[in-house]
């Protein structure tokens, strides 16, 4: 597996049995990326083989509790197995002030530095620059400060003539479409999307600032996306295949998200 994301969570605001809340490993030649932490995310880590020990990078798309609550829980572990290496947390500005709670009440055993990187950009801007390894975050148009993210793997020749390479990885949750949506995830090989809705609720959707599965689609068309992996669905719909069947209407490379499976780049 050299570059690939793994879901753990696919659920929206409401988690039921057999489906968390949002949360995904990005692996990149065994770097591991963490974006969003839904409750219970450590508990789908270790059912699934995801090292906690190997998590660096965690990135919070925003601070709704369906992508957060499962944070502390997960720092808390890590510090009773002993972690001592550094932990970078890229999440919007107000953050901090949950962070400083956690720290001040529950952070005796901490031993480990926990380092807040405040997502604060109007635009797309470069928030990891790794040797072959490139993140950027961008804002979504949600109902507080949300942000998408890009990850880029660059490959460099190492012979001449050989050709660069360069694959990514986006995500795009929580967000109702927007203008510039499409040319910042543009080219990307897999887009992940906010897919919380049918057509039957795209009032709905537009009312609380998150995507149909269609219109999820007509992004990753607009982008010339490789693949489009649907997410974040409602607890409203107890059969997801009316998602895909709009989506493939629209993008034919449109597959559902599930907890455990992981879609591989390269």
């Amino acid at each position: 597996m050299n570059f690939s994301i793994t879901t753990l969570g696919t659920a929206s605001a409401k988690p039921i049995v057999g489906q968390h809340q949002s949360a995904h490993v990005v692996n990149m030649h065994g770097r591991l990326f963490l974006i969003d932490c839904g409750e219970g995310a450590q508990f789908q880590l270790s059912k699934y083989g995801i090292s906690k020990s190997r998590l660096d990078n965690i990135l919070i798309s925003h601070l709704h509790g369906d992508h957060l609550f499962g944070i502390f829980g997960l720092l808390s572990t890590m510090a009773m197995e002993g972690r001592v290496s550094p932990v970078y947390i890229y999440a919007p500005k107000d953050f901090s002030s949950l962070l400083k709670f956690f720290l001040a009440h529950f952070g005796e055993g901490v031993k480990f530095e926990i380092n807040h990187i405040p997502l604060k950009s109007k635009g797309p801007e470069e928030i990891i620059n790794l040797h072959n390894c490139h993140v950027w975050a961008f804002p979504m148009n949600h109902m507080i400060d949300c942000y998408g993210f890009k990850i880029i793997y660059h490959k460099m020749p190492r012979h001449e003539g050989q050709p660069e390479v360069y694959k990514s990885i986006a995500y795009c949750s929580d967000t109702a479409p927007f203008e510039s949506e499409a040319e910042w995830v543009r080219g990307v090989d897999l887009l992940y999307h906010d897919s919380t809705y049918a057509d039957d609720n795209e009032a709905l959707a537009g009312k609380v600032h998150h995507s149909t599965a269609r219109q999820a689609a007509q992004v990753a068309a607009e982008a010339g996306a490789g693949k489009l992996i649907l997410g974040h669905f409602s607890s409203r719909y107890k059969d997801f295949g009316v998602l895909l069947a709009e989506a493939r209407e629209v993008f034919p490379e449109s597959y559902l998200a599930q907890e455990g499976k992981t879609f591989e780049v390269i």
